[in-house]
């Protein structure tokens, strides 16, 4: 690692921690050459698959597109912002966990649906209805009878 100070390349380890989230390794370095210490991290760098989207085209994955997804969805639901983010990850996860190296738009619009329909049933049916291009006042109505059926729970015996 080089310096920043000198632009050394001469530097050591002195001390390696795990962030709180385990997702980066923090460590304290000091130059061999002019003795100044300074901090580094290290992230897994992941490669997102290319979206594919309805048309054919092939753009990057974006993040910022699916928190803007969620936010529109929820606008002015009593949603906390840390479940937003906890939900983009999930989905995030998914789609890393395809494997693919590419992924059509569709799946990742399932995906955010599943997730706000966990978190939201308004902001669900606001996602659905842009997301499945609502057409007919039926096509409401049929998603909120779908929503409002009642949850099984499990049979004991």
């Amino acid at each position: 690692m080089k310096c920043p100070y000198c632009k050394t390349d001469d530097t050591a380890v002195i001390d390696s921690r795990i962030s709180e989230d385990g997702d980066s390794v923090r460590r304290r370095r000091e130059c061999e050459e002019c003795g100044k210490r300074f901090t580094t991290y290290e992230r897994v760098e992941l490669h997102m698959p290319m979206v594919v989207k309805s048309n054919g085209h092939r753009v990057p994955y974006d993040r910022e597109k699916i928190r803007t997804g969620f936010l529109r969805a929820l606008h002015k639901r009593p949603v906390p912002t840390e479940y937003v983010e906890a939900a983009i990850m999930r989905t995030e996860q998914r789609v890393i966990g395809l494997g693919e190296r590419e992924v059509a738009s569709r799946v990742i619009g399932e995906l955010v649906m599943r997730e706000l329909k966990r978190m939201d049933d308004v902001a669900y049916i606001r996602f659905a209805s842009v997301y499945e291009d609502f057409q007919r006042l039926d096509d409401f109505r049929d998603v909120i009878q779908q929503v409002g059926k009642p949850k099984k729970k499990p049979t004991r015996k």
